[in-house]
């Protein structure tokens, strides 16, 4: 099981090229990225981690903006947007900015996506929460079309376009691998559907996690698919629970460094390297 980091970059943060580069020489296999565009002011969402919104979730930097930045300024981390909000997003233009960024990191780009949980945000990027898993469906299923095809279009009930040209595609082939975000009751077809990953957040335990993730490879057989991979986001450092997680069938997980000014990133970055040597799994 390899161990990352996941991470808000914010203004008020460290640096994302000093983050990455911490990051690489700490040993760690990748960095994740999070996604917010803003926070609406007045919000009946209720946020799921409970009590008050972090402050950190109006404050992040631009998601490809920042990961062109973290692969540009490293050499062998997998770099990854945990996740990106792809219903609130065009997928031409997101098609070309994964491009981008893959090939700006030389095929290290990992391309985490997600329906996201504030309905007041998505309802500002104009997207209609009803249909939000089929957006995310056909922006993916489009995206991909853009990835591996001259001329490429799409026609869904949502994702719509004619024959197109799109420049450039992916180093890696035939696309960065897709992990589908979310632990909702159908996220598991989902991933089955269109990913190549899945990525689960705020995990109740990892043997919970186990019987999922279970499930998940029964519906991978069945589908005709070899085993597909799992990453937790927000592991705790814990060495025993790493070694659970592991057992549960995990095959990566992050941990989560707090958005603090760079002086207190950097001495949780250190913490979390000795989490991750004292396990060396």
């Amino acid at each position: 099981m390899e161990v990352g980091i996941a991470h808000f970059l914010t203004d008020y943060g460290m640096p994302p090229d000093e983050l990455a580069r911490g990051v690489e020489e700490r040993g760690f296999e990748s960095l994740f990225v999070p996604e917010h565009t803003h926070i609406p002011a007045g919000r009946d969402t209720p946020y799921p981690g409970g009590g008050e919104l972090p402050r950190e979730y109006s404050h992040t930097l631009d998601l490809f903006t920042a990961l062109a930045v973290v692969a540009y300024a490293t050499k062998r981390i997998k770099v990854g947007s945990g996740v990106c909000l792809i219903i609130q997003r065009d997928p031409i233009i997101t098609a070309k900015e994964v491009a981008a960024v893959d090939r700006i990191s030389a095929g290290r780009f990992l391309f985490g996506v997600g329906a996201g949980w504030n309905i007041e945000e998505m309802e500002n990027h104009g997207t209609d929460p009803r249909t939000r898993f089929r957006r995310m469906r056909e922006s993916v299923e489009a995206m991909k079309a853009i990835w591996t095809e001259d001329e490429a279009e799409y026609h869904g009930r949502i994702v719509d376009f004619d024959p197109i040209w799109c420049w450039p595609k992916p180093m890696q082939k035939p696309h960065p691998p897709i992990l589908v975000g979310g632990r909702g009751e159908k996220v598991l077809d989902r991933v089955v559907a269109y990913g190549d990953e899945w990525i689960p957040n705020r995990v109740r335990s990892p043997e919970d996690l186990g019987e999922r993730i279970a499930e998940l490879q029964r519906k991978a057989d069945a589908a005709g698919r070899d085993p597909i991979p799992v990453t937790v986001f927000g592991a705790k450092p814990e060495a025993r629970l790493l070694e659970r997680l592991r057992n549960a069938g995990v095959t990566r997980s992050l941990f989560s460094l707090p958005a603090a000014p760079p002086d207190e990133v950097e001495s949780a970055l250190d913490r979390l390297a000795e989490v991750a040597a004292e396990w060396d799994g």
